[in-house]
């Protein structure tokens, strides 16, 4: 298995393929988001991608938003036949080593807030609905606390 990272203006033709199939299976399948996944940001070149892949392409996910000052993370997903094996763990600490100097934020679901802390992410909010989810605001800077993930 091999993991990728490629700005959105580096994608090629089977990469969007296989980002939107695995986001499609997790967010639109499984989870029913009724929200439009293809939001004119993923091929922006200000946007990063990061996934593992396997044969079969994609099997965790997520994708990385430029904020005003800070990097935004997003759509993190793994293929279901893939889960429990910690690949979207690997992702996050990824982010953490490239990009772990500066302020990082994303909108966790809810019940994953326990999971984001053990990557130094910590609540920034009150929870909210999104995409009829409840979800948390989290933020992680250099100051953080360290969970050791």
């Amino acid at each position: 298995m091999t993991n990728r990272c490629l700005r959105g203006d580096q994608l090629d033709a089977n990469d969007v393929y296989g980002i939107w199939k695995i986001r499609d299976a997790v967010f639109a399948f499984e989870q029913h988001v009724e929200d439009v996944d293809v939001d004119d940001l993923d091929l922006r070149a200000d946007t990063i991608h990061l996934w593992s892949n396997d044969e079969s392409g994609p099997t965790s996910y997520l994708r990385i938003l430029d904020g005003d000052g800070y990097l935004k993370i997003g759509r993190v997903c793994t293929r279901k036949d893939m889960r429990g094996q910690g690949l979207a763990g690997r992702l996050m600490t990824e982010v953490s080593t490239r990009f772990g100097d500066g302020i990082l934020k994303l909108n966790a679901q809810a019940y994953l807030e326990r999971w984001y802390e053990g990557f130094g992410y910590v609540r920034s909010g009150d929870n909210f609905d999104e995409a009829g989810i409840d979800h948390v605001p989290m933020i992680r800077t250099v100051q953080s606390p360290r969970f050791g993930r």
